[in-house]
């Protein structure tokens, strides 16, 4: 990955104290590693009262992404630390994955691999996306970049947004329909949306249950946006006739989505292109910077 993020962090004066563990830290280690530093980098770490209460010198935490629900903001605010992320970075990667996804579910390409690497010389059927209709739940940075791209594919794009944006819908040809009205419409569903205590299970049973037969679901937003039990029993049944997931409730999944052939499913590599890294983490770095200068800190 680039050296750049820590460049410009040696060039401010900042010594760089580096995660040793390389994966996600437990809230004990980010409790020790946060004993004594003015501004975090932060990946996807829960970050509770109790952490950040350990963390004294603490003032800025910047968010390498734009999930924010793992900071407890009430106690962030009442400890006087700062809260960043980089929302633009990160949409170009996620919303060609997410085509990426819906044309490898729509004509079985993992499957296909998959036996012919076992020695199995079979062809899946699959299916176009030409000419489908496709349900956006969240239609944001993400979702709208994802409208660019399924352009040339012909596609009618419903979408639901409790804020709409007339002047993109009417330039895109978009349809702002109710939530029941564009699961009950698409061939394909996709959630482009941020996680909140409300958007828990949004996609729950009843409403997996209400899109058309033989329709797909795609999650490349945040885990727990689906009910993921609710979401196998109706592929299992055949209701549902596939989907695409890269965000899970449970992180790693271990589940019985596992065990279906009609899923497609990725460990949460939405933001993981080089080009997009980058830019994530030299924006993280200029935000902390950014609010070290505001508040008036030595760089």
């Amino acid at each position: 990955m680039s050296a750049r993020p820590l460049q410009l962090l040696a060039a401010a004066g900042c010594e760089v104290v580096l995660n040793p563990y390389g994966r996600t830290l437990k809230p004990e280690e980010s409790m020790q590693l946060l004993a004594d530093v003015d501004g975090l980098i932060a990946g996807t770490e829960k970050l509770s009262r109790e952490v950040l209460s350990q963390a004294p010198r603490l003032k800025v935490i910047s968010r390498v992404g734009t999930g924010m629900d793992g900071i407890d903001h009430a106690a962030a605010a009442e400890l006087g630390i700062q809260v960043r992320n980089t929302p633009d970075a990160h949409v170009d990667a996620v919303a060609e994955l997410t085509l990426a996804g819906m044309l490898d579910m729509l004509r079985q390409v993992p499957q296909a691999h998959h036996r012919l690497h076992q020695g199995e010389w079979k062809k899946p059927m699959g299916r176009l996306l030409r000419g489908k209709t496709v349900g956006i739940i969240g239609l944001g940075r993400t979702g709208k970049a994802l409208v660019e791209l399924l352009r040339p594919f012909a596609v009618t794009v419903l979408a639901y947004d409790p804020i709409q944006d007339a002047a993109f819908a009417h330039s895109h040809n978009i349809i702002y329909l109710s939530l029941e009205e564009l699961l009950a419409q698409a061939d394909i569903v996709t959630l482009h949306l941020s996680y909140s205590a409300d958007s828990y299970h949004l996609l729950n049973g009843a409403r997996l249950a209400q899109m058309k037969a033989g329709a797909y679901v795609v999650n490349c937003a945040r885990g727990g946006l689906v009910d993921e039990d609710a979401l196998f029993d109706l592929l299992q049944s055949g209701h549902l006739a596939g989907a695409y997931l890269d965000t899970f409730e449970r992180e790693p999944y271990s589940g019985p989505l596992n065990t279906l052939d009609n899923v497609v499913l990725t460990p949460h590599i939405g933001s993981y292109a080089a080009e997009c890294r980058i830019r994530m983490e030299v924006e993280a770095v200029e935000n902390l910077l950014e609010a070290f200068a505001q508040m008036g800190m030595s760089r």
